[in-house]
């Protein structure tokens, strides 16, 4: 399945026939022409969290040629970071940056790495062509790659790995990361459209219990997006023009959405103690279904159908910056549509991606509903 009309320029963006060591131009998400030379070496992530997509396609060590990458995996997901540096313990000696839009990026320490490539998230082109850290790269011959998991995750997922196979010298095992992927979406896309069922109104919380504020949420891209696939309907959409924005708690209330899906991580690092759910992998379910309750007690829930039918559901958040969406579209399409898919089994689908293209094992942890039971 080719989502949402992707032009081949785009998604192949240079031959897939260079030879090692040969110079190509690609082009990138951002629609920016990029000489590189194929396959990368001495990489520098703009983003730690690049790490999803790349353990796929460089799975016998995904470090080995990463000289320096921004520290939010370390900050932001340290479960994951936990598990790849049970395997990989040599992670804790790579360089680490902060971040471009922080204005914590050191492009001269980047620069001193030697790196032949560096690949940001999309979201940081803003602040990094404002700050000229773009054109210091270009000054010194370093080629900047932009990628995008993130802000039209939908769209530009399956490019973006196009991008990196080729980027790693791994076109086909990208092409193959990319069909499963598809695939897994169609078998809910197809049957939503077959079946047409009633959808729900769904009102997803981005980053729940994270700030003493309520309620940051998503409009058509992203998990708003995710949401309509899944075959429900986003109840935000009409509200945030953009992929990220802010609803205010009368809304939601107004709204009395049937159903709530918070988005939930371990964020002891930079909240610590903080009500935010703690999914990811090996998480304790237990004690991220009493903190979801718990965020049930706001004033933006009260009253609010979904909580009284205890309708209300957390997933990683994580799943909003990687090429995994596909597993939360099948969660979310169970909880929407039960009777649709009795069979769906959404873990199984995320431990074969484990199993097919990660280096690691899966661990479960990575939803909670206040309905279950342990």
């Amino acid at each position: 399945m080719k989502f949402l009309g992707m032009t081949a320029a785009l998604v192949m963006g240079f031959s897939t026939m260079a030879l090692a060591g040969e110079k190509v131009m690609i082009t990138d998400v951002a629609n920016r022409q990029v000489e590189v030379e194929l396959p990368v070496k001495n990489v520098i992530l703009g983003e730690g969290r690049l790490i999803y997509g790349i353990a796929a396609l460089d799975r016998d060590d995904p470090f080995a040629r990463i000289v320096g990458w921004r520290d939010d995996l370390i900050k932001f997901d340290p479960q994951t970071y936990a598990v790849y540096h049970a395997k990989y313990p040599e992670i804790e000696n790579i360089p680490t940056f902060g971040g471009v839009k922080e204005g914590t990026f050191d492009v001269e320490q980047a620069i001193a790495l030697n790196p032949g490539i560096v690949i940001m998230n999309l979201e940081s082109r803003g602040a990094t062509e404002d700050a000229g850290l773009d054109a210091k790269l270009a000054s010194v011959g370093i080629p900047l790659v932009y990628i995008d998991f993130r802000e039209a995750a939908m769209h530009n997922t399956e490019p973006s790995l196009k991008i990196l196979g080729q980027l790693y010298g791994k076109p086909e095992l990208a092409q193959e990361l990319i069909d499963f992927r598809s695939e897994q979406i169609e078998a809910i896309t197809s049957v939503i459209a077959r079946e047409n069922p009633e959808k729900p109104v769904v009102f997803v919380e981005r980053a729940a219990g994270y700030s003493d504020e309520c309620c940051m949420s998503f409009g058509n891209e992203n998990f708003g997006m995710m949401v309509e696939m899944a075959g429900g309907i986003n109840m935000a959409a009409s509200i945030i023009p953009g992929t990220f924005g802010t609803v205010n708690p009368e809304q939601v209330v107004a709204s009395d959405p049937d159903q709530i899906i918070a988005t939930g991580a371990n964020w002891e690092a930079s909240v610590p103690g903080g009500a935010w759910v703690g999914l990811g992998p090996n998480a304790d379910r237990a004690i991220a279904r009493q903190k979801l309750a718990a965020l049930m007690d706001r004033p933006a829930f009260t009253g609010v159908k979904a909580v009284e039918d205890k309708q209300v559901h957390a997933v990683w958040h994580q799943f909003y910056n990687s090429p995994y969406q596909f597993v939360v579209i099948q969660q979310m399409a169970k909880w929407l549509h039960p009777d649709l898919f009795p069979d769906l089994d959404p873990q199984a689908a995320f431990r074969e991606l484990h199993e097919r293209f990660l280096p690691i094992e899966y661990d479960a942890g990575y939803f909670v509903s206040l309905t279950d039971e342990d």
